[in-house]
């Protein structure tokens, strides 16, 4: 299994960019919003986190050809599996609906806005349903998902393992989900950087 690639980005098509790992050259499908991030980058050297799948009619006889879906953290990879696993989705559904941040889709499911789920390209009332009763409650840690800077306005984004463990003692505290969420967030419009757990907590309730 291929989990990862990196080379020379050569071509950004609307659906796939083509990276060069002389002596090949690999197609991987991307959603829109990694298409986005990565126009900008052709010539560069870049790494992406990857899933494999094979497409084609299993039955019948049919031509089966394996493909790479390519993903700039692997939080996105991780979030984008989870999502594949809903049924009606599959891989090709879900590169289609991945049009905004893996955080905002994360909040999005974790709120139960279905209406919001359904103007994903290919998402319709009853997947997002299904995406929602499915995800709802994996959803807190791509929700918590720290932006970093990334080109023309994007943002990429990755886990941090402080949000991710300070987000389970305000749980534990006795917050909601949402609560706990927005007195993190809150906390880091700062732009302040917090080396462990305590001192982010310190930090929010210094805020009340």
């Amino acid at each position: 299994m291929i989990i990862s690639i990196s080379g020379k980005l050569v071509h950004v098509s609307d659906t796939a960019i083509a990276i060069q790992d002389s002596p090949f050259e690999y197609e991987v499908l991307v959603g829109d919003y990694t298409r986005r991030q990565l126009q900008a980058k052709v010539g560069q050297d870049i790494r992406l986190h990857t899933l494999n799948y094979i497409d084609g009619n299993t039955q019948g006889g049919g031509r089966l050809t394996p493909r790479l879906v390519g993903f700039s953290t692997e939080p996105e990879r991780q979030f984008f599996d989870l999502f594949c696993s809903v049924d009606g989705v599959g891989v090709k559904k879900a590169l289609r609906a991945m049009v905004r941040p893996v955080k905002e889709l994360a909040v999005m499911i974790e709120q139960q806005d279905a209406k919001g789920l359904s103007a994903l390209p290919g998402v319709g009332p009853a997947t997002s349903e299904r995406i929602i009763a499915k995800l709802r409650r994996k959803m807190p840690r791509f929700a918590l998902m720290v932006d970093r800077g990334g080109v023309e306005g994007e943002v990429q984004q990755e886990s941090n393992p402080v949000i991710t463990e300070t987000f389970d003692a305000l749980m534990a505290l006795g917050h909601s989900e949402a609560d706990a969420r927005q007195l993190i967030d809150t906390a880091m419009e700062s732009g302040k950087k917090f080396k462990d757990t305590e001192s982010l907590l310190t930090a929010i309730y210094q805020r009340q």
